[in-house]
């Protein structure tokens, strides 16, 4: 090679460097010079809102800063190859330390790949709110920290169910409605709603809509209208619930007294349609504690603190033993409602049972707007 030629190819490569680094890749860091611990989740959502609260906690209580660390937030677009994207970039800045993804998808390859090249390569990777597949995927991650999903889905089931008995209706069935349907979370938790409505009261649909609230909403209104006699909305994602309840109150509100509707979470949209009687249940997850405790224990992996690791994973390495489960809160309206805490005592103290204004309260005391 010539020295003209050598000298054009070194130009090119820097200026495909340069490229690369202004799009986050060529192993990019932060700049601050701390090394990272990331929380990568999978869409926008005001439910992560309290995520980000929680991890800030942490890093103030584990004095991060101080240790030469910091926990950042990085928000998907709500796509898969959004995503893919990211952890590509992740991979290849050499500050970043351990992470926590919360999978579009729980059987997507080319995710899990990146995430086993990350372990590969010495960076601790979790799971959080939502899992890969662990029948096939379980060595992408160290450990699931969140909600117990399948129990999860029972839980809004039984609730659901009990409320269908009391009104007596002719058994129609519900549909759910959902980001990602291939997503574990909302495979697990429409999988236990299955199981406890059962043959009673069938599943008639599951309807994705790819973290678009537009089409959340039409999703809704192409459901009400293909099934005269639905008896159940259930929301399945977050931002599920504000869409369910605003379609049926300005647009089907002759309907509301025959039907049924069961979401996840309490952002502040579902907040408000509960207090306006538009939501007949809530079963809520806790952003907050999830990447609080995310933070806690890919700090500890970092550490190499395995006393904390063992408090947390007291039964790893058994069957199991990588989950850190997180509590729910059942949310009813205050005022009439059949529901009861009664109901869900076989399901242990990871089930509280709160009416409308506890709940408020609770969030209140914690400085958070919603769950």
């Amino acid at each position: 090679m010539g020295r003209t030629t050598a000298r054009l190819g070194l130009l090119l490569l820097c200026a495909a460097c340069t490229i690369a680094l202004t799009a986050g890749g060529c192993n990019q860091s932060s700049g601050s010079g701390k090394k990272r611990i990331v929380l990568l989740i999978n869409t926008p959502s005001p439910y992560w809102e309290t995520g980000r609260k929680g991890m800030e906690l942490a890093t103030t209580e584990l004095k991060l800063a101080d240790a030469g660390y910091e926990a950042v937030f990085q928000v998907n677009d709500g796509t898969e190859q959004g995503q893919i994207d990211l952890l590509r970039q992740f991979g290849a800045q050499p500050d970043i330390v351990a992470i926590a993804v919360s999978p579009v998808k729980a059987d997507n390859l080319a995710i899990v790949e990146e995430m086993k090249k990350m372990r590969k390569n010495g960076v601790h990777v979790i799971c959080m709110d939502g899992d890969v597949d662990r029948a096939k995927y379980r060595d992408a991650r160290e450990a699931y920290l969140g909600t117990d999903n399948f129990k999860a889905g029972e839980v809004l089931g039984v609730a659901a169910k009990k409320l269908l008995d009391e009104r007596k209706a002719p058994h129609k069935g519900h549909v759910d409605f959902v980001g990602y349907t291939a997503a574990q979370n909302a495979i697990d938790r429409m999988d236990g709603i299955k199981k406890t409505l059962g043959d009673v009261y069938p599943e008639l649909d599951r309807m994705e809509d790819h973290t678009d609230p537009s089409i959340a909403k039409e999703n809704v209104r192409t459901a009400l209208q293909n099934h005269p006699d639905l008896q159940a909305l259930v929301g399945i994602w977050s931002y599920n619930a504000p869409a369910i309840a605003d379609v049926v109150e300005h647009e089907y509100a002759s309907r509301r007294d025959t039907l049924t509707i069961a979401t996840f979470d309490g952002e502040t949209g579902a907040i408000n349609q509960m207090g306006k009687g538009n939501i007949d249940v809530m079963v809520v997850q806790d952003p907050y504690n999830i990447c609080n405790q995310s933070v806690r224990l890919l700090y500890a992996l970092v550490k190499k603190d395995t006393a904390t690791v063992k408090q947390m994973l007291p039964n790893e390495g058994k069957d199991g033993g990588d989950i850190y489960d997180t509590a729910i809160r059942v949310v009813v309206p205050e005022g009439k409602t059949p529901l009861t805490a009664g109901l869900f005592k076989e399901y242990g103290e990871g089930v509280q049972f709160f009416t409308f204004s506890d709940f408020k309260g609770w969030l209140k005391q914690r400085g958070l707007t919603g769950s």
